[in-house]
C-alpha cells in the first residue's frame, strides 16, 4: 500500500514537472509564430480553432454517462462561458499582444506574479486575511519585476511598459478566474470544467476572428502551421490535463510549488532559443520574483 502511495506521488510530480515544461514552450511557440509574420489576434483566434474540436471530443466522453448531465444547468453553463472569457479568451488575448512588446522571459515573469492578484482581489471581496508575509513577499517580488523591467528596457529599448501592462492585465484577468472557478471545479471536477471553459472561450475566440481578421489575406507558411500545431498540442491541450491530472496526485499546493520551475524553464529557452538578451540583473529580478511567490505559497506550520 506503502509502495502504491509512493509511485502514486512520483508520477504527480512527474505529470507536474513535465506538464510544467510543456507550458513554458507556449511563450517560445508564439514568439517562431510571430517570426512567421503572424500577430497577437491572428495566432489567438488559429490556436483556438484548433484546440476547439479536441476539447468537443474530450467533453463527449466526459458525458457519456448520464451523470454528468445532471451537474449542468443554465446558471453553471452561463457561469462558465464567463470563466472561459476571463480565464482563456481575455487573460490570452492580452497576454498574446504584451508579447508582441516584450521578451518571453519577461512576460513569463510577468504572468507568475498572479497569485498575489488573487489574493488582493480575495481579501477585497471575499474578506480574506492580507498578512505581513504576504504584503513582504509582494513588495520583493514585484521589485524584482521592476529589476527585469529596467534591464529589458535598457537592452530592448522596446516599448516594455505597455508590454508589461498588457501582461499584468492578463494575471489580473486569469486572477479573476481562478478566484470565481474553485467552486465549479468542486461542483464538476476538473476535466469537465476544463474542457466546457476551453470550449467557451474558443467560441469567444472565433467571434473575435470573426470580427477582426481578414480571411482572405490570412496566409501561414508550413513552419507556421508546425508552430502552430505545437502550440496547441503540446503547449495547451497536453499540459492542461497533465496538469490536472497533478492536481488530483499531489494537491494543487505542490502543483504549484513544482510549477515555479516554469519561468526558469522559460528563460533557458528564450536565451537559447531566441537568443534574448540576459543579464545578471535580470537574473537577480527573476530570483526575487521566485523568492517572493514561494513564500507565498509554502504555508507556515
Amino acid at each position: 500500500m506503502n509502495v502504491s502511495h509512493n509511485k502514486n506521488i512520483w508520477i504527480g510530480f512527474a505529470l507536474a514537472a513535465f506538464g510544467t515544461l510543456l507550458f513554458s514552450l507556449k511563450s517560445i511557440f508564439i514568439k517562431f509564430l510571430y517570426q512567421q509574420g503572424l500577430d497577437a489576434h491572428s495566432v489567438l483566434v488559429l490556436r483556438m480553432a484548433l484546440a476547439l474540436p479536441i476539447y468537443i471530443v474530450v467533453l463527449t466522453w466526459l458525458l457519456r454517462g448520464k451523470s454528468q448531465h445532471s451537474k449542468l444547468n443554465f446558471s453553471t453553463l452561463r457561469a462558465l462561458f464567463l470563466l472561459g472569457f476571463l480565464g482563456y479568451y481575455l487573460a490570452s488575448l492580452l497576454d498574446l499582444m504584451g508579447l508582441e512588446l516584450i521578451t518571453a522571459q519577461l512576460e513569463r515573469l510577468t504572468l507568475f506574479t498572479y497569485p498575489f492578484m488573487v489574493a488582493i482581489i480575495g481579501y477585497f471581496l471575499f474578506n480574506e486575511p492580507l498578512t505581513r508575509r504576504l504584503i513582504v513577499a509582494l513588495v520583493i517580488t514585484y521589485s524584482g519585476l521592476m529589476l527585469v523591467m529596467g534591464q529589458e528596457l535598457q537592452l530592448t529599448g522596446n516599448n516594455v511598459m505597455l508590454g508589461v501592462a498588457l501582461v499584468l492585465g492578463s494575471a489580473l484577468s486569469f486572477s479573476f478566474y481562478v478566484l470565481f472557478s474553485k467552486r465549479f471545479i468542486k461542483k464538476l471536477g476538473s476535466p469537465l470544467f476544463t474542457s466546457l471553459a476551453m470550449i467557451a472561450s474558443s467560441i469567444f475566440g472565433l467571434i473575435h476572428g470573426a470580427v477582426v481578421l481578414d480571411w482572405a489575406t490570412l496566409s501561414l507558411s508550413a513552419m507556421a502551421w508546425l508552430w502552430l500545431v505545437m502550440l496547441v498540442v503540446f503547449s495547451t491541450v497536453i499540459p492542461s490535463f497533465m496538469m490536472t491530472e497533478s492536481i488530483n496526485r499531489i494537491g494543487p499546493a505542490q502543483t504549484g510549488i513544482v510549477g515555479m520551475l516554469g519561468p526558469i524553464f522559460t528563460i533557458v529557452l528564450a536565451v537559447y532559443l531566441l537568443d534574448e538578451p540576459f543579464s545578471l540583473m535580470i537574473a537577480l529580478g527573476g530570483v526575487m520574483i521566485l523568492l517572493g511567490v514561494f513564500s507565498l505559497m509554502v504555508k507556515k506550520d
